[in-house]
């Protein structure tokens, strides 16, 4: 008898799971055990314990953001696991405070110190536009896909296909070069870290040839796959690490630098001095250099849209991702801007920075700004060895961290079927839940990008100006589409603009297109085969044989985003 009972609850367990669905999609009011009106009695009937009606009912209980999800029409494939602190992590490390270090040393070159100070302070205003206007997007459209799916829907159904293919192609061109850029930083900081622990380049050290520097660059890619295998958890705990590490690494940098160094250079050397140097860079022209003296800025303050990529394994994401990025937009502002003040103020002698004969071999700027201060002090560069591997640890995590983001946007890129053998490359691990062969994608595709560092002295220059391009670029397509949208065909999420998004929008968009155009310019005159800024004809080519791809193939057969929902089933 005791035996027949149970076998009866079960059955009606069974019945009660299968009919969850339909009860979570209809949105009806619930009782205070979690159970829409009315239902809870009829539970009770069944024969029901009050436990097994409370974990029922938390069991119907959905996350906002997968419950948007759903409504735009995906289910939910990733671990829904990541706190706001673990996004703002990761997207954190994907700006990163010590990125432009590698560009100090040519942008004060340009035009001196005051264009490269106030240049953050222009740059980072109206980034707070562009950042604005992705934030309300990304409230609306919490998923993976981020841009181009944002691009798809913004743009409506006759223009969607061809914006989302367009910002798909962008974000993913950005994301992938974005990994060599952060491989190339890293393993420059690697270089003066191993010719200061050996010696100097007037003390006999150690500075590696191309091939091991290459050697290095592909070294880091290759750990950043590895560890992008992984479940996320572990990337996320990496990345609050990384958060902690730039954090006091940068309060310790941008504060005792200052201190050690002696002599320091005055407020007004730092605020308003402009010098350029034609001799060498070619450039005679002041608001060309200016231009160029603020790519350092343009080129920093990109990566806040890392919080959208993660949005579908972010629990709260319609709320979390904004916040997310505009948090990081914030910390960077400031951290950047004192950075940059802190080299700046502990230059010892400007021209003495760029001398191929100097302690560094004039290879990179801020290396020789560090070892001057402690030298100057302490008679040894241990200390500059410690603060560059604080620099070294932040491309790092950077480079992970953007490794992360590029997978995602290859993963949902494959998911609708946008790029050749997307069966592959979308796959997830059935137990980590990661997608691992799009993690490995991008990561060859990144070394492939580094190969010419063996024979190019601008390779850096080309692979930042794809990055920033790609990146920046694929920002302009969705904003664009906002600005031109009627306001009754978009539905708003938290965080909503109102009547201000026009304006900001505006602003947004016309700013992403100058970055965009500042980052094709020659950077060094005359032009030379060595010097030459290779970026237009990289981007000029894939790019062509992508909208060839589109008008002869692709239009036929990509609409963008594809629903793996069925919207019955959902209610909506």
């Amino acid at each position: 008898m005791q035996h027949c009972i149970e076998a009866e609850k079960e059955e009606r367990m069974r019945s009660i799971s299968t009919a969850l669905p339909k009860v979570t999609a209809s949105h009806a009011l619930v009782n205070s055990k979690g159970f829409p009106t009315g239902k809870a009695e009829e539970f009770s009937d069944m024969g029901l314990e009050d436990e097994q009606v409370n974990a029922t009912g938390q069991a119907m209980e959905v996350d906002s953001g997968e419950k948007r999800l759903n409504e735009l029409g995906y289910k939910q494939e990733l671990r829904r696991e990541m706190t706001f602190f673990k996004t703002m992590a990761i997207t954190f490390s994907s700006m990163a405070v010590f990125t432009g270090t590698p560009l100090y040393g040519p942008s004060l070159l340009y035009a001196g110190p005051a264009s490269l100070i106030w240049g953050w302070v222009v740059v980072t205003f109206f980034t707070w536009f562009v950042g604005l206007a992705m934030a309300e997007i990304c409230s609306s459209f919490p998923t993976t896909g981020s841009l181009y799916f944002w691009a798809a829907h913004l743009a409506g159904r006759k223009w969607g296909p061809f914006a989302s293919w367009c910002c798909a192609w962008l974000e993913t061109i950005g994301l992938v070069s974005g990994i060599g850029a952060q491989a190339f930083s890293g393993a420059q900081t690697l270089q003066m870290i191993i010719l200061l622990s050996t010696g100097t380049n007037k003390g006999g050290g150690y500075f590696t040839p191309r091939s091991v520097f290459l050697c290095m660059y592909i070294f880091q890619t290759f750990i950043w796959a590895v560890l992008n295998t992984f479940e996320l958890q572990l990337i996320a705990f990496l990345n609050i690490i990384s958060i902690c590490w730039q954090v006091i690494g940068g309060l310790v940098i941008i504060i005792m630098l200052p201190l050690v160094a002696h002599p320091t250079q005055s407020a007004s050397y730092v605020f308003t001095h402009f010098e350029m140097a034609p001799e060498a860079t070619g450039i005679s022209s002041k608001a060309y250099a200016v231009i160029m003296s603020v790519l350092l800025s343009n080129y920093c303050l990109y990566g806040y849209d890392t919080a959208a990529h993660l949005t579908e394994e972010t629990k709260g994401a319609d709320r979390n991702g904004p916040i997310a990025i505009l948090s990081c937009i914030g910390i960077i502002t400031i951290f950047g801007w004192a950075y940059n003040l802190a080299l700046t103020f502990s230059i010892k002698d400007p021209s003495y920075l760029y001398d191929p004969n100097n302690e560094t071999a004039g290879a990179l700027v801020p290396a020789q700004i560090i070892y001057d201060a402690f030298h100057g002090r302490y008679h040894n560069s241990t200390g500059a060895i410690v603060f560059l591997c604080i620099i070294w640890g932040s491309f790092f995590f950077c480079g992970l961290s953007v490794t992360t983001s590029a997978a995602r946007v290859i993963y949902a890129l494959s998911r609708d079927n946008g790029i050749p053998l997307s069966r592959i490359w979308r796959r997830i691990h059935p137990r980590r839940k990661v997608p691992t062969n799009a993690v490995w994608l991008s990561a060859t595709i990144a070394i492939i990008l580094g190969l010419p560092i063996l024979k190019l002295d601008v390779a850096f220059t080309a692979i930042i100006s794809i990055s920033t391009i790609g990146w920046v670029g694929g920002y302009a397509v969705p904003i664009f589409a906002r600005l031109c949208m009627d306001e009754e065909n978009f539905k708003p999420g938290p965080f909503y603009l109102g009547r201000a998004r026009r304006p900001i929008c505006l602003v947004a968009f016309l700013w992403i297109c100058y970055t965009c155009s500042a980052f094709l310019l020659p950077t060094l005159y005359p032009i030379k085969w060595k010097t030459f800024n290779y970026a237009p004809v990289a981007l000029g080519v894939a790019l062509t044989l992508i909208m060839l791809w589109w008008i002869l193939d692709a239009r036929k057969w990509f609409k963008g985003p594809v629903r793996n929902i069925d919207a019955q089933n959902l209610g909506i």
